[in-house]
């Protein structure tokens, strides 16, 4: 038994939309974890009282969306002086918000796609017309690309608007940038190579992720050397910029003359085998396990 960790729960599950992703990324995480000699344990925050974790020295926190996200269980865990994976409370709450995500990366001089904030007055047409087809219609405050449109149609804004909606008050559009998607993962103070994601069809939506397998991945992507270095040293900064430490991912867009934008940060990233933190750690020659140890070892207080 690995005892240098205590007892260890993985917070898993949860009651947000992206429950059933939190239960396949904990289970991975915590064979994984068991695998290595850690006194791992199943904590499901949706069906047992926050209390019983006083019990545990470490929390790996693999829950996905709502307040397993949001720094509400960062905040549960601080005070009951409970070190934890991950960012803490700041920037978990800043980075749940794609909105004052943008803010902070605009004011720090960090590219990202033009954007509307929209409500039920917007002038949609307008929106239309200054953003261009296709768009992006998105719940701020969503992951797993739940409640995302794509609008390729002239007067189809306002129902994807409706949509989106339905899943947060605060919606914005986004300019359609269509150059290619990428992610790349911070882990510590290391940049993992950055992956291509190549949906085979749309865009990289909930279906995309996480039920069909017809979308292609490629790690390390191949990029010029230079742009490489440029967007890695960038998503360090965005990553630091809204307080994150610990493990993440950032994900970005290139447009078709090249350009990157920062597209949103990924605070509680997915840890099942083939999600996509572990494919960068396979790239860089960290098995899943190690990588599930590492992250582990970085387990913090604020």
């Amino acid at each position: 038994m690995n005892k240098r960790f205590g007892k260890v729960a993985v917070l898993m599950g949860g009651a947000s939309g992206e429950r059933e992703v939190s239960l396949n990324s904990g289970k991975g995480v915590l064979e994984a974890l068991r695998s290595q000699g850690v006194d791992a344990h199943a904590f499901d925050p949706a069906n047992e009282a926050l209390d019983v974790l006083k019990a545990y020295d470490r929390a790996f926190i693999v829950l996905h969306g709502g307040y397993g996200e949001n720094g509400a269980i960062q905040g549960a865990l601080e005070i009951m002086g409970i070190p934890h994976t991950g960012p803490g409370v700041m920037a978990s709450a800043i980075g749940m918000d794609k909105f004052r995500t943008k803010l902070i990366w605009q004011a720090s001089g960090l590219p990202v796609p033009e954007y509307v904030m929209l409500d039920e007055a917007s002038d949609f047409a307008a929106v239309e017309k200054q953003l261009g087809l296709p768009l992006f219609v998105k719940p701020a405050c969503e992951g797993s690309s739940i409640g995302v449109v794509m609008v390729t149609q002239p007067g189809a804004l306002h129902a994807a608007y409706q949509t989106a909606r339905q899943h947060d008050a605060l919606v914005m559009a986004e300019k359609g940038v269509m150059g290619g998607e990428y992610t790349v993962a911070i882990l510590g103070d290391e940049v993992l190579p950055i992956i291509k994601i190549e949906p085979k069809t749309g865009f990289y939506d909930y279906e995309a992720k996480y039920l069909r397998d017809d979308t292609r991945y490629i790690c390390p992507a191949d990029l010029p050397a230079a742009k490489v270095a440029e967007i890695r040293a960038g998503a360090l900064r965005a990553f630091r910029v809204l307080g994150a430490t610990g493990c993440g991912r950032v994900d970005f867009l290139l447009d078709e003359a090249g350009r990157h934008y920062f597209l949103e940060i990924n605070t509680a990233p997915g840890m099942t085998t083939h999600s996509l933190m572990p494919m960068a750690a396979r790239a860089r020659g960290l098995a899943f396990a190690d990588l599930c140890v590492q992250i582990l070892e970085g387990a913090r207080l604020g």
